[in-house]
């Protein structure tokens, strides 16, 4: 059955179960140099990667496939003046995204004048609405019933403010809109969505097959539309209800894989956002919260954080570097680049996957593997300066000549391109400079507590041997326990590990009595059995 709006918690389905496995790819050019070519070429990429997303039981509905470039300045310059009759301002001082918003004509106008309201609030200027021209015949039944309608919202930077204060002004006005609208009464089917609204990069996107994107979006095949980047990307939600936001790319990277640890991720967010105070976002801090909205899927919830990062100030390399660490605690590396990680551990988990992920910010593009490295990744780059990266080789036809360089990505390595310099730089050059851009390794020695440099004054109790066996048949210990677990502990001081092969019944099935740690279980894989996952969840809840 089609439906508008994504189904809430019911029987074994939940959306906390949402996650994404999907082919993701991008075509750019080093120097820099915006060219229709690019998006011609990505489009290419992503149609080559249409087995790595998924439909439905309608062949026409996809998943979700999308394509981020950079502000294609020429383009909106000339639709401005052609369709809204208004000149833009400079370059860096406008912004321009699309937006999702609800079908019902009332609550569209609803919330175009909440956002023109947030927008006023924030201290920006509205240059105004541009519905974006679509193809919509030959989506299916399904994409069709939940097709928002989507317009481009243009707004001007407040005079006497500098192009890095106006991002964040953007990024107040999408979250404090989004929080005020999203799923509320003007809302009420959840239509309302900022794909992007920034002065550097811009998504188009939705519920789509890759084939479908260039037709349903005519301004892709404008011959002034050009980028020196298009990241595109294939998607396949796995667990999870498709649908038009939950498209990507993001608004600052693409994602294969999935987020093993994303429930303490979100849950440690949520702990540390009364503690979030920034100098640089300053008192919009407070009306941007909470920082990772409902119902995303792990990575449309990586991207919320990784956003805030960049926000505060951090520089889009450190912000994945913080998110996505190396391998580092028991690796050799320079003690520059390990103290670094140590110092973020204590601010930031890592979000671990398997994943893939592609970032960039218009002035840099990169992708990294999670230390895990269960994901492919490869890169060619060509003696005309085109850099080409995708979840696999083959995506764009490339004569051998050509090309000066090919390798895959490593796990916790990054493939990293810098448009302002025009170069590549490795993996080693981009991570020293971030590791010594702070006296991480000094913080560390006058900051850090270690365990063992704590003292007591009192001598801990003793072994008390005459109720040893009592305590152990108490606490539910077996033999199992002390020979297999305990001894090898004591002895190697080493912890066994197991995989698989325990066929004892959930202890909220048993008809055994139970000791009351068995009826929780460490949540690992995303992609489970959703009705093993709930039943563990409603026995934690």
């Amino acid at each position: 059955m089609a439906f508008k709006k994504r189904p809430k918690a019911h029987g074994l389905y939940d959306p906390s179960f949402e996650h994404d496995s999907c082919g993701v790819g991008f075509v750019a050019h080093i120097k820099g140099v915006a060219r229709h070519e690019i998006i011609e070429e990505a489009k290419n990429v992503l149609v080559h990667m249409t087995h790595r997303g998924a439909v439905g039981s309608e062949v026409n509905t996809g998943d979700g496939a999308g394509i981020l470039v950079a502000l294609p300045y020429a383009f909106l310059e000339k639709i401005a003046d052609k369709e809204l009759g208004k000149k833009l301002p400079g370059r860096g001082r406008y912004a321009a995204g699309l937006v999702f918003l609800p079908q019902d004509d009332k609550q569209r106008e609803a919330c175009k004048k909440t956002v023109e309201e947030t927008i006023e609030h924030f201290g920006q200027s509205l240059i105004g609405w541009r519905p974006v021209p679509v193809v919509d015949h030959m989506i299916g039944p399904t994409a069709k019933a939940s097709e928002p309608v989507i317009e481009m919202l243009f707004v001007a930077a407040q005079d006497d403010i500098s192009d890095e204060v106006f991002e964040r002004k953007l990024f107040a006005i999408r979250k404090k809109a989004t929080h005020l609208l999203r799923g509320k009464e003007n809302d009420s089917d959840e239509f309302f969505y900022f794909c992007s609204l920034s002065p550097r990069v811009m998504v188009y996107k939705g519920m789509l097959t890759p084939e479908q994107l260039f037709e349903f979006f005519p301004d892709l095949s404008d011959a002034d539309f050009s980028s020196h980047i298009a990241m595109v990307h294939s998607r396949f939600s796995t667990n999870t209800f498709p649908s038009w936001d939950r498209a990507q790319p993001l608004r600052f990277m693409s994602h294969n894989g999935e987020i093993n640890t994303l429930r303490g991720n979100i849950n440690k967010m949520r702990g540390r956002e009364g503690l979030l105070k920034s100098d640089i976002i300053g008192e919009d801090l407070k009306e941007v919260l909470p920082i990772i909205e409902p119902d995303l899927s792990d990575s449309g919830t990586f991207d919320n954080v990784l956003e805030l990062l960049l926000m505060g100030g951090r520089s889009l390399q450190e912000a994945v570097m913080m998110m996505i660490p190396e391998a580092w605690q028991k690796y050799k590396m320079d003690s520059e680049k390990k103290d670094f990680y140590k110092y973020m551990s204590c601010l930031m988990e890592p979000w671990d996957g398997p994943a893939s992920i592609a970032f960039t910010d218009g002035h840099v593009i990169g992708a990294v593997l999670d230390r895990n490295g269960l994901r492919p990744s490869r890169y060619y780059v060509t003696d005309d300066d085109i850099v080409i990266m995708a979840s696999e080789v083959g995506v764009l036809p490339v004569e051998p000549e050509k090309v000066v360089k090919k390798g895959r990505l490593q796990p916790g390595k990054m493939f990293f391109v810098d448009f302002v310099q025009g170069r590549i730089i490795d993996d080693e050059e981009i991570k020293k400079s971030v590791a010594t851009q702070r006296p991480y390794s000094e913080w560390l020695r006058e900051q850090v507590i270690e365990l063992d440099e704590l003292e007591t004054d009192k001598e801990p109790h003793g072994f008390y041997p005459e109720t040893l066996e009592e305590r152990l048949k108490m606490f539910g210990y077996t033999r199992e326990h002390l020979d297999v677990i305990l001894a090898p502990m004591v002895i190697d001081a080493k912890e066994p590990l197991g995989s698989m092969g325990n066929d004892s019944p959930l202890a909220v099935l048993s008809n055994r009595p139970r000791l009351m740690y068995e009826y929780f279980k460490q949540l690992f894989a995303q992609v489970t059995n959703p009705a093993v996952d709930s039943i563990r969840e409603s026995v934690v809840m």
